[in-house]
């Protein structure tokens, strides 16, 4: 039996990213984030719809008509039958005309609302876009090679380890790089739930202004202070888009 939708909803969070060689930088910003079922997206009022759009063409390919029909065409390009049940999506809404997703997570049900894998998209800084299948374990744990180039001072080598269990009153989810037997960067986000009504969402756009270009904003800033801190820049390999991912 298929559960009702757990969403939408709202998670005001804080995201962490640690550094620990070759040198430690760790650094942490407070945005919010929402939680939204593909097949019942939020209809909100429209003096607030600027302020959360759910659009296909932000994920994938961003060609398909609407956002579960961009990651069934993902899957399928993988060679995945595509989920039967609900599918729950974690990520920013476009605001005010714009969206940066450093991560996006697709929590995939069966018919009998039973997990059956999760999508991690990964968006980096160049306009690229890369999606990893997973079959995270009991507690949300799971492990994938590195196959996308994210951050300047990174090799594509080494596999991250995850843990991303499903969000209900609290979201609380872990990624880290491994390489050589060590885990150099270690990125989290915590947060807890909050029901999406509109008083709730004008708060959170208000507390955090412009917050997907925040986003960027922080992430380009600390990658300047690294570089200025002597950490050398690696190549950029040459991006190779998966099958219904730009």
């Amino acid at each position: 039996m298929v559960t009702a939708p757990t969403a939408p909803a709202l998670y005001p969070c804080t995201v962490r990213h640690t550094r620990t060689r070759p040198f430690r930088y760790a650094f942490r910003h407070r945005t919010y984030l929402w939680l939204v079922d593909l097949d019942h997206l939020p209809r909100l009022p429209r003096p607030l719809r600027p302020l959360a759009r759910f659009d296909a063409r932000d994920h994938f390919a961003g060609t398909a008509a609407d956002l579960r029909t961009g990651l069934h065409r993902f899957l399928s390009g993988q060679g995945i039958t595509p989920p039967t049940g609900r599918v729950v999506m974690l990520a920013h809404a476009r605001v005010l005309g714009h969206v940066f997703n450093p991560l996006t997570l697709y929590w995939c049900h069966d018919e009998d609302d039973t997990l059956v894998l999760v999508v991690a998209e990964v968006h980096n800084t160049y306009g690229e876009r890369h999606a990893y299948v997973l079959a995270p374990d009991a507690r949300g744990a799971a492990r994938v090679r590195k196959a996308f180039h994210v951050s300047p001072f990174f090799p594509v080598d080494g596999a991250y380890r995850m843990r991303l269990p499903e969000p209900d009153d609290a979201l609380d989810l872990t990624v880290q790089l491994e390489r050589d037997g060590r885990r150099p960067f270690t990125a989290t986000v915590r947060g807890r739930r909050r029901d999406a009504r509109p008083a709730t969402l004008l708060r959170a756009a208000i507390r955090h202004r412009w917050s997907t270009a925040a986003v960027s904003a922080a992430i380009r800033m600390h990658g300047i202070l690294l570089y200025l801190r002597g950490l050398p820049v690696q190549p950029r390999p040459r991006h190779r888009p998966q099958e219904g991912v730009k």
